[in-house]
């Protein structure tokens, strides 16, 4: 796919915010490369989004074709990012249809039932949350970088949670998945440094209600996935290394 047209992957995009950030950014002209690990689930989000479309796909997206056949504006992309071998099929995969990634959204991220206390999580609680949360999006970073280069203003935007902050971050919840937020929340910054020419920033998304944040969190899906969307394409691309909230900087 060689097209002006800005092109995005967002991990964990078959529900939740991930969903609402791939709509979003469709809404935005982008095409969007749902990345899911549920190929069944990641596939009928795929078909959903571009019937939400609606017969403009063909005029948006010219002569691009998803593995259906049909013209679309948003493509499903298998990966698990917890299995660096999954995320490299991936990156092989993406590279057969597009030359180019304008913003990856490291959005896939895990809060298991189990991870309730400090003093009682277990190794194999704490190295699962880590390794997907944490690692993952190192690596799928990593994997993606040669196609972000060949963007002129790539991005990429790293889902974290006010629970990774140091400064009045915790308050006793999910001690494993706040742990790997304020890690993940390091990983941006060394990523930052290590990429002058990419703006990459983590964000809070507040507490949303979705399958994670239950339903008496306050703020919809479409507000959470809102500042995600602006740092993906329209944030400054001077704006980097930092911890965002409703389109400010905030602590660590």
């Amino acid at each position: 796919m060689k097209t002006k047209q800005r092109v995005a992957l967002v991990t964990g995009a078959n529900k939740g915010i991930g969903f609402e950030v791939a709509r979003q950014l469709m809404r935005e002209r982008f095409h969007v490369f749902l990345g899911a690990r549920d190929e069944k689930a990641g596939r009928a989000a795929a078909e959903k989004l571009n019937k939400e479309s609606g017969p403009s796909a063909s005029d948006l997206v010219t002569g691009r074709k998803d593995q259906s056949g049909s013209d679309s504006l948003v493509t499903f992309l298998m990966i698990d990012i917890s299995k660096p071998g999954s995320i490299k099929r991936a990156a092989e995969e993406f590279g057969n249809q597009s030359d180019r990634l304008d913003a990856l959204v490291n959005n896939a991220g895990i809060a298991l039932d189990d991870d309730k206390d400090a003093l009682t999580t277990t190794p194999e609680i704490f190295e699962t949350t880590l390794r997907t949360n944490t690692l993952g999006a190192l690596l799928v970073s990593q994997a993606f970088v040669p196609f972000l280069k060949k963007s002129d203003a790539p991005r990429i935007v790293n889902v974290s949670s006010g629970g990774g902050q140091l400064a009045d971050g915790a308050d006793g919840w999910a001690p494993a998945y706040c742990i790997s937020k304020t890690a993940l929340n390091g990983v941006t910054v060394q990523l930052a440094a290590a990429l002058p020419n990419l703006a990459v920033n983590s964000v809070c998304p507040g507490w949303v209600r979705t399958d994670m944040g239950g339903s008496n969190a306050t703020r919809s899906v479409a507000e959470g996935a809102s500042g995600i969307v602006w740092l993906a394409c329209e944030a400054p691309q001077s704006l980097t290394g930092k911890f965002v909230k409703d389109r400010k900087v905030i602590p660590w």
